[in-house]
């Protein structure tokens, strides 16, 4: 595996803990963007991550230990994908998903348009059956195709429910009715925004979030689940979305409690006015790889 260089790869790390042997958490990057249908750039969401991390610390303090060095971290080569089809570029993510698992890795993935998730959730579910997927996100993307393609950004949880129905959605503020009624018939766990910050979900939401997660748990992270006063550099963003500590709290929990297997972050589009945005996603990404592994 051709990993990147300490002036490219994740964190800036030395060889010694960066390289892919020696390397238990591997990340990989699929700039693939192709269907975004409003804000555009998340094909340079990757790259960007990786260098906003050269500036993220590697104490974390909440967890009082420096993972990368305890684990280590590979970032590989990112995938040519943009040249490819939607249906060739996922058969591409899902075949490196598949080859990191096979060789023990604990993968990250970083898009990308929020297309690319289907392709490391399949792999994670066909090695961990006893699976859930947490879904952070703005839109329920359930829709069965948009813009005339079911690759679209926007359907990636309806690929996702061909596989596996048990999915949690966290975040949720825009849909279209017939997602709604997917929701509804198909018994998924919605925790809408709203509902969150009006209590609906009792006073202990995250507990809720829990009794419905199995024991072994993907997430897929789509930037714009944030409030877009916190995190505005994303290709669709939506007023009322959720803030740092209350998604941190959640997915901490989430690793105390459960297994998280794995992740992706996706739908960053970097702009070069809002550099906070890019150090923000970047530290999400190393502090969801702390929860991750708070019991391992």
């Amino acid at each position: 595996m051709k990993t990147l260089d300490i002036k490219n790869n994740f964190l800036a790390i030395e060889k010694e803990y960066s390289g892919y042997e020696n390397s238990k958490i591997v990340i990989q990057s699929a700039p693939f963007e192709k269907t975004v249908s409003y804000g555009k750039g998340t094909g340079l969401g990757p790259k960007a991550i990786l260098e906003a991390s050269h500036y993220v610390e590697f104490y974390d303090e909440e967890f009082d230990r420096e993972l990368c060095f305890e684990k280590g971290i590979a970032a590989l080569k990112p995938m040519n994908l943009n040249k490819l089809s939607p249906e060739k570029a996922l058969e591409k993510i899902y075949d490196s998903t598949k080859a990191l698992l096979d060789d023990d890795k604990f993968v990250v993935t970083l898009g990308g348009e929020h297309t690319i998730s289907s392709a490391p959730a399949k792999a994670y579910f066909e090695k961990f059956k006893d699976l859930s997927i947490l879904q952070i996100d703005a839109h329920s993307d359930f829709r069965e195709e948009y813009e005339g393609t079911k690759y679209s950004h926007a359907c990636v949880m309806k690929r996702i429910a061909e596989f596996t129905l048990r999915i949690v959605q966290v975040g949720i503020r825009a849909q279209c009715i017939d997602e709604s009624k997917f929701i509804k018939e198909n018994n998924i766990k919605t925790f809408y925004s709203r509902g969150i910050r009006e209590g609906e979900y009792g006073n202990d939401w995250i507990s809720s979030v829990l009794r419905n997660l199995s024991k072994n748990v993907y997430i897929t992270f789509d930037v714009d689940g944030f409030d877009p006063s916190f995190l505005p550099s994303t290709g669709t963003p939506e007023p009322g979305g959720l803030f740092w500590d209350e998604t941190i709290s959640l997915i901490k929990k989430v690793g105390k409690k459960k297994n998280i297997v794995g992740f992706d972050v996706v739908e960053l589009a970097p702009q070069t006015n809002d550099p906070s945005s890019s150090f923000t996603t970047a530290k999400l990404v190393y502090k969801m790889l702390n929860c991750a592994f708070i019991n391992k």
